[in-house]
């Protein structure tokens, strides 16, 4: 896939390099010729430009781009005019970085697919990790919806996916489980790797120790929590 990257804060900068090491095309952009310096061998391609020049964006061709990630959000103005101009010059997914609900909402109405708020995010993560030690992983999907990530709760163990009623009972659907299984290596070692199941069947049956990650309705998902 390819990407570009307008704004080469701490933010714009690890999204590239992040980007980058999956082995996506990724073309960095900052006025500031010392971040562009600092990444430049780093992504396929590092350009200082004013992104809010539309002649300088317009020759990046954002039509080229998966997607375009607008990561100014202390620059408020720069942020709203650099999402407008790439979305009228044809980017078929931008995302857009906000720094409040009110940046958010302008983001949105002037073209923003997606507008993310990663120190928010980040905090509820880090909350929900401090005050749930039994998850692992939290993502917020929508203010009502939520993923999370935790170890099977001991009601669940010896029981098959159908027969704990996550669906029927608490309102939560099991995406997928990941469990640790031994392995014996060629030379008689033993090792543990992790083994994913995706869909899992509804006869499957639950372990001490299985991680299961679970999509539903916070309020469904605080119910199962507290098992």
């Amino acid at each position: 896939m390819q990407f570009c990257v307008l704004g080469l804060g701490r933010f714009g900068s690890s999204v590239a390099l992040a980007l980058a090491k999956k082995g996506h095309e990724v073309l960095a952009v900052d006025k500031d010729e010392d971040k562009v310096a600092a990444i430049e061998s780093e992504v396929s391609q590092a350009l200082v430009l004013d992104v809010t020049q539309e002649r300088q964006l317009e020759a990046l061709g954002m039509d080229h781009f998966d997607w375009v990630i607008v990561s100014m959000s202390q620059n408020i103005e720069a942020s709203i005019l650099s999402t407008l101009l790439a979305k009228e010059l044809g980017a078929r997914n931008v995302l857009s970085k906000a720094s409040s609900e009110i940046h958010a909402k302008i983001l949105r109405k002037v073209g923003a697919d997606k507008v993310i708020f990663p120190e928010r995010e980040m905090g509820q993560r880090v909350a929900e990790y401090l005050s749930s030690p039994r998850i692992f992983d939290y993502i917020e999907l929508s203010p009502e919806y939520s993923i999370i990530e935790l170890v099977a709760p001991p009601s669940f163990e010896g029981k098959t996916i159908r027969e704990t009623q996550a669906r029927t009972k608490f309102g939560v659907h099991i995406i997928a489980l990941k469990r640790r299984i031994a392995k014996v290596e060629k030379k008689g070692e033993l090792e543990l790797e992790d083994k994913v199941l995706i869909a899992p069947d509804p006869e499957e049956e639950i372990k001490k120790g299985d991680l299961l990650i679970l999509l539903g309705k916070i309020e469904n998902l605080e119910k199962v929590k507290k098992l």
